[in-house]
């Protein structure tokens, strides 16, 4: 039975990968041809009706009974909001006031920052296979990606916006899932809604403000209304499948892995949009950032690979107090005392 168990766990978690690098990768060539070819530049409105669609798709799900009543506190919803909320928008500033080498730098950054949550939030262990498995990663991303770097202040503080909020948004997914016991579909239900609402109000005016165009302005005809449609739809998709992979895993594994969306739509831009050639460097990117996917997989999934600090602290008040476990047994002290030095040595090494 456990093998078979652990089997099916597998299959769940490849198929939980697979829908979100589909969703993601489909969504931004959907996203592309709506804005560089029908000229719909207003993302954060945009991202406001994928919210809006998601909403509409938990409400349904919730009247047909697919999804049970839960409870989120209002302190919670907001915290994710303002999280979430200045990512979408932060991303979309960083794009705007910095070269796309340092808003890719930026984005590869959210993997250390997502590793230093853990570290300090959840008191995650990593050991040296792992971390240098994530160092691969971002070297085979960079060589990748990162061409012009060019920084200025506001830029700057536009990008440290972005990566912060973007890390402590995926960090809360993971987070409130497991301490209120929410699925994925409950958890969206809860905040959709919220951004949503709030997207749609702002978006508007966010929208001017970068492009100097307004929404209610466009020249909407039937293709990009289509376009529109489609984009929301997939979105459904996207949405739900964060918070699956982040509820299943965790924010720095779904940042490590989720790379190879990166290398995906590079390989489907230059398929669909005809962009510059895959060089040699660019391949060879490709290459380092696919053995480092591979080699975080493994190592992390090894015991000692990545695991929580406190599974070797005290939990009893006993413990608090003494240090020890509540057993009276000198020889399980003198054991546990070896743990806990074995602990301390390993952890500085």
């Amino acid at each position: 039975m456990a093998p078979t168990s652990k089997a099916d766990k597998k299959a769940a978690d490849a198929a939980a990968w697979m829908f979100n690098v589909v969703t993601s990768v489909g969504i931004i060539i959907v996203n592309k041809a709506l804005m560089a070819t029908y000229g719909f530049s207003f993302a954060t409105t945009l991202t406001g009706l994928h919210f809006a669609t998601t909403t509409l798709m938990t409400v349904v799900l919730r009247w047909l009974g697919y999804i049970q009543p839960s409870h989120l506190p209002l302190s919670e919803l907001l915290k994710f909001m303002i999280f979430a909320n200045f990512s979408i928008v932060g991303m979309n500033v960083s794009l705007m006031w910095n070269s796309v080498g340092f808003y890719q730098i930026a984005k590869l950054s959210m993997i250390p920052v997502s590793c230093l949550l853990e570290v300090v939030l959840d008191k995650i262990r990593y050991s040296r296979d792992t971390k240098l498995s994530i160092g691969v990663v971002l070297l085979g991303v960079g060589v990748c990606t990162v061409t012009d770097v060019s920084v200025n202040a506001k830029g700057f503080i536009a990008a440290f916006i972005a990566v912060w909020s973007t890390s402590l948004q995926q960090y809360y997914v993971h987070f409130l899932q497991r301490k209120y016991s929410l699925g994925s579909f409950s958890l969206l239900g809860h905040t959709a809604p919220a951004q949503a609402g709030s997207l749609l109000l702002l978006g508007p005016f966010l929208d001017y403000w970068l492009t100097s165009k307004r929404v209610d302005a466009y020249d909407y005809n039937f293709t990009s209304l289509m376009f529109i449609f489609l984009s929301c739809t997939i979105a459904v998709g996207t949405n739900l499948s964060q918070f699956i992979c982040i509820g299943r895993f965790t924010a720095v594994s779904f940042q490590v892995l989720g790379h190879m969306k990166t290398i995906l739509v590079l390989i489907m831009g230059f398929f669909f949009f005809g962009k510059e050639g895959l060089n040699l460097h660019v391949v060879l990117g490709m290459i380092i950032a696919v053995v480092g996917m591979i080699w975080y997989g493994n190592a992390s999934s090894k015991p000692g690979g990545k695991e929580r600090w406190s599974h070797a602290l005290p939990t009893s008040r006993q413990q608090k107090h003494s240090g020890f476990p509540e057993s009276t047994n000198m020889m399980e002290k003198f054991k546990f005392i070896q743990v806990k030095y074995k602990w301390l040595i390993s952890g500085n090494s």
